[in-house]
């Protein structure tokens, strides 16, 4: 099973990360696809690849929440990073507009320079959106036949969300918000729709600890370890073999970030 989506160069995994790398293996998880949500993260993320090649890949971006940050020198580090062999998209990027901690404009100018470059580059997208959806699929429509690959993760919206990103041919990555009982209900009857083909699964760590194993963590802190159970619950919300489940996953996962 691939974890699309792992904050791994975050700072709550500083003291053990060998360990939380070497349980993933254990755990069963094949591959990883570390984050990059800044330059600085990008470039750490990178190193972080660079250091198990077969294993680790990465993404390199810039996050809605740092849109701010974004300026012409923006685009070109980012260039420069997805030029090595292990930054397999450029992302996370997107609109946030439940926080706005970059106003609405930058947001937007710092996504559409990021879709231009993974044109540019032929490199696929790894997006983020919240509370923003239709200006989201507003400024992706006239890139999505021009990239390779383009997924939504971390999905949490609405039927009519995921109606509109499906429109448009995107994959949609699930975490363990599915597994939280306050706020997760909706995402079950969700992932019903997604097709075989267009879902991929993530923890998103070391955020959205899946509220619903037992026993229960100790810690807080999601791990890549926990990528099972929440394949375990999508296949359960599909009314599917969880083993086949991950056969898919899998496949399209390989497919999407060509590793």
């Amino acid at each position: 099973m691939i974890d699309i989506g792992v904050n791994l160069t975050n700072k709550r995994f500083e003291k053990d990360l060998p360990d939380v790398i070497c349980n993933a293996r254990q755990a069963g998880v094949t591959n990883m696809v570390i984050t990059g949500t800044s330059l600085k993260e990008s470039e750490a993320a990178l190193q972080l690849a660079l250091s198990a090649p077969d294993y680790l890949y990465c993404t390199a971006g810039i996050h809605p929440h740092d849109a701010k940050t974004f300026d012409a020198a923006s685009l070109s580090h980012l260039k420069n990073l997805a030029s090595n062999q292990q930054v397999k998209a450029i992302g996370e990027c997107g609109l946030d507009f439940n926080r706005n901690y970059s106003t609405p404009a930058e947001q937007e100018y710092a996504f559409v320079q990021q879709l231009e470059l993974a044109v540019e580059l032929q490199l696929p997208v790894f997006m983020h959106e919240r509370d923003a959806n239709k200006r989201f699929i507003e400024l992706l429509t006239p890139y999505i036949s021009q990239l390779p690959n383009a997924v939504l993760h971390c999905f949490t919206g609405s039927q009519a969300d995921l109606e509109r990103s499906l429109a448009i041919d995107l994959h949609i990555g699930i975490t363990g918000w599915i597994c939280d009982e306050r706020r997760g209900g909706q995402l079950l009857e969700l992932v019903k729709l997604i097709p075989g083909n267009r879902l991929m699964i993530e923890t998103d760590s070391p955020y959205l600890l899946p509220r619903s194993m037992r026993p229960k963590p100790k810690s807080s802190r999601n791990e890549p370890k926990y990528l099972p159970f929440i394949a375990q619950t999508i296949a359960a919300a599909r009314s599917q073999n969880t083993e086949q489940l991950l056969i898919e996953t899998s496949a399209t996962s390989r497919a999407f970030f060509n590793i």
